[in-house]
């Protein structure tokens, strides 16, 4: 029964299945929440005279998905009722008397409003845990303004949308692309901002990697092809759109989720997020236009007098080394959030909340679309030297392997601007394409492909 769950991301959905299991497992978790729902049930009024103040506090105090009443509510009221009296277990009255009076859940919707039963009033109120905050599964139907296979357009009110993804994982693959080129033509013509995120458990693990693997193994190039273009296009009309753009991360935010924040006007970050480049751990380089970003932002840090090959040093250990920022404000460090424009929320359920309030900041102050750069400045063979003479000396050390060291080439490749003879100014377009090539040919290795296998049946990284 825990291998048949584990495809299931909605706890309220994989709770019944769980707690009705007639395996060793089944009956551990029934007798858990058995015996949780007997407690709980019996502090009211003693410790909170209100049913969400519970389920609150144990949500906010240790992290808990779902509350002991919200949880009560997923599997049936009156069923968990009936396998209490027969197992014997005592639980307050007033549950009892709910259900006789017909309330038949612990939460309730009426309209638009998301009430909670009183048990000491004996009747549904406003539900004020939700007061000034965006629950995105709280949102009608007609709230929907956009939806396929990948992600779903919420009209989340004063004139902004949210693009919901809803993909395993949240992975970005096909219809994730085209929805958020969706929801950004649709924030162009009809409202004042986008936000780009979603209140589950992750931001998103990345790219659909598994369509690479297959692509691959099938030598279909020019899909791959096509697929990195339009991911490059997606980012980059993320960054050049008329209408401000945020992105709201939480929980994993990794590969081509990472290369979306970059793009994005301003990140509204969750204090656990958990965000890097992590592209080379497979075999790869970022090339939704990640790599290209962290060339512009070198440019951008270049300041006359520095030595440029110690920025560049700094950024490109950042990528090669696959590092994951452990917090929001590691991400700030490993330049992957700027200072001074984004921002980290403490409280995860204001996330969407704190992030649309930054998309009607950014419009208000008389938003401008940005200008395509063409100024950013390469170190041409000068970096590159730099960057193929350390990975030489390490792989002579056997720090790294064969294929990592051919990887970090590829990658400083990218970042120098290729071989050109003296730093140069050099277009976006320009270092898109080299990212394109870069990807494709390593696509085409073994070892890349040996490593993404490893990834997609174990989970662990391959070293070799």
């Amino acid at each position: 029964m825990l291998e048949t769950t584990k495809a299931i991301d909605d706890l309220a959905q994989r709770l019944p299945l769980l707690f009705n299991a007639d395996d060793k497992a089944g009956k551990f978790y029934q007798a858990v929440l058995l015996n949780l729902f007997h407690y709980v049930s019996f502090r009211i009024p003693e410790t909170a005279d209100k049913i969400n103040k519970i389920d609150e506090a144990l949500k906010a105090g240790f992290g808990w998905e779902m509350g002991p009443f919200e949880m009560w509510d997923a599997l049936g009221i009156k069923n968990v009722c009936d396998i209490l009296k027969q197992q014997n277990i005592v639980y307050a009255s007033w549950v009892d008397e709910m259900l006789n009076a017909n309330f038949l859940s612990f939460y309730s919707k009426k309209e638009h409003t998301y009430q909670v039963y009183n048990p000491l009033q004996k009747q549904y109120e406003d539900n004020n845990s939700f007061k000034d905050i965006v629950i995105l599964k709280h949102k009608t139907d007609d709230a929907i303004v956009f939806e396929n296979t990948g992600v779903k357009i919420k009209d989340i009110g004063d004139n902004v949308i949210c693009c919901e993804f809803q993909t395993k994982m949240n992975t970005v693959g096909g219809d994730v692309m085209q929805g958020v080129m969706k929801a950004i033509d649709l924030a162009e013509k009809n409202y004042q901002g986008l936000v780009i995120g979603n209140q589950g458990p992750n931001f998103s693990a990345g790219a659909n990697l598994a369509l690479v693997y297959m692509l691959a193994c099938e030598q279909d190039w020019d899909e791959i092809d096509m697929a990195c273009r339009m991911f490059q296009k997606m980012n980059m009309r993320i960054r050049y759109s008329s209408i401000p753009v945020v992105v709201a991360t939480q929980g994993l935010s990794l590969g081509g989720a990472c290369e979306m924040s970059l793009h994005a006007d301003k990140v509204q970050a969750a204090a656990e997020t958990y965000t890097g480049l992590v592209e080379a751990g497979v075999g790869i380089i970022p090339a939704g236009a990640g790599t290209k970003e962290f060339a512009l932002r070198l440019s951008d840090s270049f300041i006359e007098g520095d030595i440029e090959i110690n920025n560049l040093r700094e950024r490109f250990m950042t990528i090669a080394m696959a590092k994951v920022s452990t917090s929001a404000a590691e991400a700030f460090d490993n330049g992957i959030f700027r200072k001074g424009i984004d921002e980290v929320t403490l409280n995860g359920r204001r996330l969407i909340s704190e992030a649309k309030k930054s998309v009607i900041e950014l419009a208000e102050a008389g938003y401008v679309m940005p200008q395509p750069r063409k100024d950013i400045k390469v170190l041409g063979v000068q970096g590159l030297g730099a960057i193929q003479a350390a990975a030489s000396i390490m792989k002579a050390g056997n720090y790294i392997s064969d294929h990592d060291k051919l990887i970090s080439e590829k990658l400083a490749y990218i970042m120098c601007g290729g071989d050109l003879s003296s730093p140069t100014l050099v277009s976006e377009d320009y270092l898109l394409q080299l990212e394109r090539e870069a990807f494709l040919s390593l696509c085409g290795t073994r070892k890349t492909l040996e490593r993404i296998q490893a990834i997609l049946t174990t989970g662990k990284p391959l070293r070799n």
